[in-house]
């Protein structure tokens, strides 16, 4: 099933279907976070969902941080929250979205999309992303029972699809994750070749 409109994901919010919602930042990915020095990155996270990761980097005092995704309830909600701060809020499909950054932070969008997407995904993240920048976060190491998303997958599979256009610095199972992920979890920290 191929559930990338924003009518589907516009009413997974509207109804409060949102389980992957862990109501906080991801603990892999705070703790990359409170690693970075330089508070004048360029980040954007896509498929921002309820952002709990840009209000953290708002709060460690990050000034560039652009969020988008595509379900419009959502983002009037972020808009909201994030009025007159240093996120920018944009509604916008990621694979039309143009910009530069830094630091791209992965938390639950790559396992939203169709598998038949990630090619796509890993070559528009290539063109997002300035040398010597980074792509990290946290990929879904399983496979899924149910119908996606989310869409499951491994470190083989990452490896493959990522290496033509990216370095791996780290893409190793989360020591850290959410409980509800224990074991279930791939940290990666990819720069663009």
């Amino acid at each position: 099933m191929e559930n990338t409109d924003l009518t589907y994901w516009d009413n997974r919010y509207l109804t409060g279907d949102t389980g992957w919602d862990m109501g906080r930042v991801s603990p892999p990915l705070q703790a990359y976070i409170d690693q970075v020095e330089d508070r004048n990155l360029r980040i954007l996270i896509p498929g921002a969902g309820n952002s709990y990761e840009a209000a953290w980097l708002q709060e460690q005092g990050f000034r560039h941080i652009t969020v988008i995704d595509i379900a419009p309830s959502l983002i009037a909600q972020l808009r909201q929250t994030f009025t007159g701060t240093a996120v920018q809020v944009v509604e916008a499909d990621f694979f039309t979205h143009a910009g530069t950054y830094d630091l791209v932070l992965e938390q639950t969008f790559f396992c939203a999309i169709p598998p038949s997407q990630r090619e796509a995904y890993v070559r528009h993240m290539h063109t997002l992303i300035r040398p010597g920048g980074r792509l990290a976060g946290v990929l879904f190491d399983r496979t899924f029972t149910q119908e996606g998303p989310p869409f499951g997958g491994n470190k083989e599979e990452y490896e493959q699809l990522f290496a033509p256009l990216f370095t791996f610095k780290t893409l190793e199972r989360c020591y850290n994750s959410h409980p509800a992920r224990q074991g279930t979890e791939l940290f990666i920290n990819f720069i663009p070749i």
